[in-house]
């Protein structure tokens, strides 16, 4: 025992500050696609349905804030970023310091899901901003959204959006919620989040890194601006 609290000790602190002054992306990180200067203007790239694969861009930069509060916001005509608008004035006071989120896996690959349960580890700490999962619509504000949405959770999810009560916030997080990822096409998937749910963050990556979640959740909540990363 003493020589775990030693080496926990030389540790030091794991948790990091948010925004990062200077991130640890890892080497094969791949953020934001960049349109080359020829194609500016003629060419568009969703980041709703990108999969961050080479053939989709010839390069990607380090930035990780692919946010957005509209749908066609992550639709990228230009070398500006999507933008997240924080919730009014009224809903950050309703909800305080703390949002309760019941999380809803659609079908998915479950890579949006390990993304999910690393922000709530010790270096990324989601729940130090009052930021907490719980097992019931009845105790959340509202839900968050992963995969495809295919047939077999498509009433599963629409009965936990009516169960949370109003006002409601919806999530959808990972290309598979946005635009049915890479099952797009299949008989079995719906495309991503129904029309008959309204969203009210949308989160591209396949699947979103940590922070890309984290700055993207405390931008709708006005705990950050919209300066860039």
């Amino acid at each position: 025992m003493l020589d775990v609290l030693r080496a926990r000790l030389a540790q030091g602190m794991r948790t990091m500050p948010f925004p990062p002054d200077d991130a640890e992306l890892p080497e094969r990180f791949r953020g934001r696609p960049v349109i080359r200067a020829d194609q500016l203007g003629r060419a568009e790239l969703d980041l709703g349905a990108c999969l961050f694969s080479p053939e989709e861009a010839a390069e990607y930069n380090r930035e990780y804030a692919l946010s957005s509060n509209r749908r066609e916001g992550l639709v990228m005509r230009g070398p500006e970023p999507p933008t997240v608008e924080a919730l009014d004035a009224a809903m950050r006071r309703l909800l305080g310091r703390s949002l309760r989120l019941r999380s809803v896996a659609a079908g998915s690959c479950n890579g949006c899901e390990a993304e999910l349960v690393a922000t709530g580890n010790v270096v990324f700490d989601l729940a130090r901003f009052g930021i907490q999962f719980v097992a019931s619509p009845r105790h959340a504000d509202g839900i968050l959204i992963t995969g495809t949405v295919n047939e077999n959770m498509r009433e599963a999810l629409e009965r936990t959006y009516a169960a949370v009560s109003d006002p409601r916030i919806v999530i959808a997080v990972g290309a598979c919620a946005a635009s049915g990822g890479p099952f797009r096409g299949s008989n079995e998937s719906r495309g991503g989040v129904p029309d008959t749910i309204p969203v009210d963050l949308w989160i591209a990556g396949c699947p979103p890194h940590p922070l890309t979640i984290l700055d993207g959740l405390l931008r709708l909540l006005g705990r950050i601006g919209r300066e860039r990363p």
